[in-house]
């Protein structure tokens, strides 16, 4: 089941062997909050089954920014760097997580096998890099939108 998500994409059967033996599940529910804006646990989650929210607190309450399901992963922003959380994400259904933490990291990828940690650290800033992608293309539109809104007419 690891092959097919895009996290372990490209590591050896031995190393996913290792990962599918060692790596925490997690079972949470509807409603559940998985990670709080603002905390400092250095975990993050795949979602083997479920759907989770990503909401950012705004002035009149939580916002949804993304949705994530099986195959998705979040929080792995603790893992590269050590600054809080930037959102917070709960279950909106019964849900299965693996969690990998910077010791799992540290002691299955790096301390293992070198080559399995860059493969490991590079699928990340793709998905970073994606993320980044989106979000640069919803600020422009925004930014589009705004600009259309509110700039002089030319007759």
């Amino acid at each position: 089941m690891l092959q097919d998500i895009g996290l372990f994409g490209g590591l050896d059967d031995e190393t996913l062997a290792v990962l599918s033996r060692e790596l925490t599940t997690e079972h949470v529910e509807a409603g559940d909050t998985i990670i709080a804006e603002g905390d400092e646990r250095q975990v993050m989650f795949v979602v083997i089954v479920g759907e989770l929210e990503v909401v950012k607190e705004g002035k009149h309450g939580d916002v949804r920014v993304a949705m994530f399901g099986p195959g998705d992963w979040f929080g792995e922003m603790s893992i590269l760097d050590v600054q809080p959380r930037s959102a917070t994400v709960r279950a909106v259904a019964p849900t299965m997580l693996i969690s990998i933490t910077t010791e799992d990291v540290d002691r299955i990828f790096y301390r293992r096998d070198v080559r399995s940690y860059a493969l490991f650290i590079m699928n990340i800033a793709r998905e970073l890099s994606r993320r980044l992608r989106v979000a640069d293309g919803i600020l422009a539109q925004f930014m589009t939108n705004v600009t259309e809104s509110y700039a002089p007419k030319s007759s």
